[in-house]
């Protein structure tokens, strides 16, 4: 019967966690690191391969060090592509599979079943849990939660029958979870914390006499052996978290740390903040702007006083009820990595962040209310009542959570409407209308994040702002405001002086406007800075061809290829030189083809531009009625594209190409 009980309730488990979060296999990627951490990121596109998982273990991946989450995306690319729903299901699944676990370590810790049905369920279904079930990036969340649950019920094991094997097998576990998120780096501490309660392994102690003095030792010897016993955790702890640290300041654009005194108001506040959106989970968002010293000294003492005295309580009520003592510090302990004090990035808190902390309230929670009820049956059927009634309620509030998820407008719109002075949201959604070619919106909407930025005046900010100045100047120069274009990138560059994107971008907007010396000055520092960058080897091949040095072009559009031989462009210019150059000495047709042919087949053959200079190489081999061919179907896709100039060109081709003529003997075919 018990086993029969235990199997129905993984089976809701399992059903009320797909109601909530199985839309998310209709969902989009959104704009908020997705791309660094899925669909930009060429390593992670390719699947799995040796060369890829050995990189997973040596080399950063979003500025973090977590090679099983890296690892775990690749095998989605490997099964998916950049379907999105399936990485979005793959989520779903380690999330169900942690609330099972979960389950089952509290079952085997307490004995109590339905308190820990009750715990699992809050935990499948809080809101607050919408952002690392429901966000692609965060599947290192779900992925550890899926090694923590495993680290405890390998721990119950090890506790119940002590041996090494047993460690070992903690410790892996624990390995596995540091290499999903290193936020896991407090598990050792949590496991001292069970100790406590549910299992029991402090000793009890006399109140009185002499005995109590003997106790205290006793007591000391045993929580020293049990801090022992810790102690290679620990060690794995500090090493993970020496990883991170190093590299997320060694990161490119690593952003400098706020003023010491606002991270500690932060992170005082942050912890009451966690609780009332833990009892009200409404207005939540992907994004909260950090208050910046804002903060009146009343709140952060307020906010302090509260913390004070509920674990002054745990402490003081730990023998008569320990699960306020273990509940109150998981919490407490298990947010210390994100609350702040080492800050990264521009929030001020994160849903994110309370995935496996809220666990400890939920046991403090339960327990405490079913101590309050004691064991009378109509007390506790009634409890049970209100509990499901609770969990629906909060089911229903994550399943409309989750939909603010299916796509990156959804996600900012919401973001907007619930938090004030975002000017990241304003930011993403700005750049969402550049993608759209909607420029007078995207323009807007970055204009309005600056608005805000230009009151957040500590260094800490400067590179987010350069990165915003540089996108209202990308939208400004695609509409053709050039002028106004380059004024933002030298904000930006004033800003960030070390910033390659924005040299390379502005050279880009003075090459179109015939400031070729300044582009290829911009470009060089790009180089400079970024010396692997193949489009600033692009740009200055294409301003040398334009000074008439085609050999040093082609130099530098074989560099291009070199560093990034998927992409077309360096193969495609380096034919056009080959197949038009008036130098008989620089001319060669045959080569020329072969560069177009793979350039046209990269681009899927959609680009009338590589289709051009693949006709102009077979006229050059004298190969005329090929060149026809293929100039024709370029002239369709031009006119169909709304290329309407380039169109013209290729009528131009046509008629030389009808005389037998190569595209070089005309003064025009350049």
């Amino acid at each position: 019967m018990a086993i029969r009980r235990l199997t129905v309730s993984n089976i809701k488990f399992a059903g009320i966690s797909l109601a909530v979060f199985g839309q998310t296999v209709r969902h989009d990627f959104v704009n908020f690191d997705d791309d660094l951490y899925v669909y930009n990121t060429p390593a992670i596109r390719a699947g799995l391969t040796i060369q890829g998982i050995a990189r997973a273990f040596v080399s950063p991946h979003a500025g973090n060090w977590h090679p099983l989450a890296t690892i775990s995306h690749m095998l989605d690319c490997q099964l998916y592509g950049l379907n999105a729903g399936g990485h979005h299901a793959t989520n779903v699944v380690l999330h169900t599979i942690a609330t099972l676990l979960l389950f089952c370590v509290l079952r085997q810790m307490t004995g109590a079943i339905w308190k820990s049905v009750i715990v699992a369920a809050l935990f499948a279904v809080h809101p607050l849990h919408v952002e690392s079930v429901a966000w692609v990036s965060e599947r290192k969340d779900v992925l550890s939660a899926v090694f923590f649950m495993l680290t405890l019920i390998a721990y119950v094991r090890y506790v119940r029958t002590p041996s090494n094997a047993r460690y070992l097998t903690v410790a892996i576990m624990f390995t596995f979870g540091l290499m999903s998120k290193s936020m896991l780096i407090s598990t050792p501490c949590v496991l001292l914390l069970l100790d406590y309660w549910p299992l029991n392994r402090f000793k009890q102690f006399p109140s009185t006499g002499d005995a109590t003095i003997s106790g205290c030792d006793d007591q000391t010897q045993t929580i020293g052996r049990l801090f022992l016993e810790k102690v290679p955790l620990f060690v794995l702890s500090a090493a993970a978290g020496a990883i991170t640290f190093i590299l997320q300041k060694r990161a490119t654009g690593a952003i400098p740390p706020l003023p010491f005194l606002w991270r500690v108001e932060n992170a005082v506040a942050s912890y009451p903040i966690y609780l009332w959106q833990t009892l009200r989970p409404t207005g939540l968002a992907v994004f909260y702007p950090h208050p910046n010293g804002s903060l009146e000294i009343w709140q952060v003492i307020l906010a302090t006083g509260f913390l004070l005295t509920i674990t002054t309580a745990a402490m003081v009520l730990r023998r008569k009820q320990p699960y306020l003592f273990t509940g109150w510090f998981w919490y407490l302990v298990m947010l210390v990595p994100v609350i702040g004090i080492v800050q990264v990035g521009e929030q001020g808190h994160a849903d994110r962040y309370t995935y496996l902390p809220l666990v400890g309230l939920f046991l403090l929670a339960i327990w405490l209310v079913a101590d309050m009820l004691g064991a009378r049956r109509p007390r506790s059927q009634f409890a049970v009542a209100i509990a499901v009634v609770i969990v629906a309620v909060l089911a229903w509030m994550a399943f409309v959570q989750t939909s603010y998820w299916r796509n990156s407008e959804t996600l900012w719109t919401h973001t907007l409407a619930v938090t004030s002075d975002n000017d990241v949201a304003h930011n993403n959604l700005g750049y969402l209308c550049v993608d759209r070619e909607e420029l007078d919106k995207a323009i807007s909407h970055f204009e309005a994040a600056l608005r805000i930025r230009s009151g957040k005046l500590d260094p800490h900010y400067d590179v987010g702002s350069a990165f915003m100045q540089m996108n209202l100047a990308n939208a400004l120069a695609r509409k053709g405001q050039s002028d106004e274009a380059i004024a933002h990138y030298d904000e930006a560059i004033a800003l960030q002086p070390y910033y390659a994107d924005a040299f390379y971008n502005r050279g880009s907007v003075f090459f179109h406007k015939g400031r070729v010396d300044e582009a290829m000055a911009d470009w060089e520092w790009t180089l400079k800075l970024q010396p692997s960058d193949a489009n600033a080897h692009t740009g200055l091949g294409n301003a040398l061809l334009q000074k008439g040095s085609p050999r040093e072009a082609i130099i530098h559009y074989e560099q291009a290829l070199a560093l990034a031989p998927e992409d077309p462009h360096s193969r495609n210019n380096i034919a056009w030189v080959l197949a038009t150059s008036s130098d008989d000495s620089i001319r060669d047709g045959a080569k020329a083809i072969d560069l177009a042919q793979v350039a046209v087949a990269l681009s899927g053959g959609r680009e009338p531009r590589f289709l051009r200079t693949l006709a102009a190489a077979y006229a050059e081999t004298g190969r005329f009625p090929e060149a026809l061919g293929v100039a024709q179907q370029a002239i369709a896709i031009a006119r169909m594209q709304g290329k309407g100039g380039l169109a013209n060109r290729l009528e131009t081709d046509l008629m030389l190409y009808r005389r037998r003529l190569p595209l070089w003997q005309n003064s025009l075919g350049g």
